[in-house]
Order: structure tokens, then C-alpha cells, then sequence
């Protein structure tokens, strides 16, 4: 009698065991960007805005211009703030140049200005302006150009 009850008994055990196997071991769902009270995904719904006129940096060597650095900056922002974008575009400016100023004394600009480190660098702190003026509504900034000109 026991020999008749121990194959049903392992049979119910395997698909127990099984199906804890798959409820611990399924895939983690992908991350949302709550910080802006939706269910946006990096990258999608997103619009792009491109402030009007470059942003023109001098380098400064020896307390004398060395170089400009001329930039070019889109906004990625969640759908319809490109109004906001615009009204606020001026203390974006000033934030931003202000960004560029500390960047370039810093010695961001010189050498070999276009490392990963530098421009996360340059990127966290233009982001952190944005996000100061326009609020979680902007989700990144993009350097969409960057030239040095020496003199």
C-alpha cells in the first residue's frame, strides 16, 4: 500500500517544487519612472526640445581666452512641456552658462575635454539646473554639439 502512495506523493511534491522553482526565479519587471507620476519607460514618450541659440564658453589660460567651446542643448522632457520649455528659457540659459563658467575654471574643457567621466560630469550638473527650473518634467539633457575652437 505504501508503494501505491509514494509515486502520486513525488509526483505532487515535483510540481510543487516546480512551481516555487518558476514564481522565484521569474524575471524582475522593468523599472518605471515614477519620479514623474507616470508609467514611462526610458527612452519612450518622450519629447525633445531644442533651446534656440548655442551656448558660446571661453577658456580661460593664464587670465587670457585660449579657446571657445560652442554647445549645442536639447531637452528630453515627457510629453507637452515643450511650451513650458520655452516660457522658462531664459533661466535655463543663465543656469546653464552658469554650468559651462564652472566647467571651463575647473579645467573642464582643457585636454582631453570629451572623457566619459568629464561630460557625465557636465551632464549631471546641466540636468540638475533643468531640473531645478522646470521641475520633474525633464527627464534629460542632451549635448547635441560641442566644438572647441583655439585661438
Amino acid at each position: 500500500m505504501l508503494s501505491r502512495l509514494l509515486i502520486p506523493v513525488l509526483v505532487l511534491a515535483g510540481l510543487v517544487a516546480g512551481l516555487a522553482a518558476g514564481l522565484a526565479l521569474r524575471p524582475v519587471p522593468a523599472p518605471t519612472d515614477t519620479a514623474a507620476g507616470g508609467d514611462f519607460r526610458p527612452g519612450e514618450n518622450r519629447d525633445y526640445v531644442r533651446l534656440n541659440n548655442q551656448f558660446v564658453v571661453p577658456v580661460l589660460t593664464g587670465g587670457n581666452v585660449s579657446a571657445f567651446v560652442i554647445l549645442s542643448i536639447s531637452l528630453e522632457t515627457l510629453p507637452g512641456n515643450t511650451e513650458a520649455v520655452y516660457s522658462r528659457e531664459a533661466r535655463l540659459r543663465d543656469g546653464f552658462l552658469r554650468v559651462f563658467f564652472d566647467h571651463a575654471n575647473a579645467g573642464g574643457f582643457s585636454g582631453n575635454f570629451t572623457d566619459a567621466a568629464r561630460m557625465q560630469v557636465l551632464r549631471s550638473g546641466l540636468r540638475e539646473v533643468a531640473r531645478g527650473v522646470l521641475g520633474p518634467a525633464v527627464t534629460d539633457v542632451l549635448i547635441i554639439d560641442l566644438v572647441r575652437q583655439d585661438l
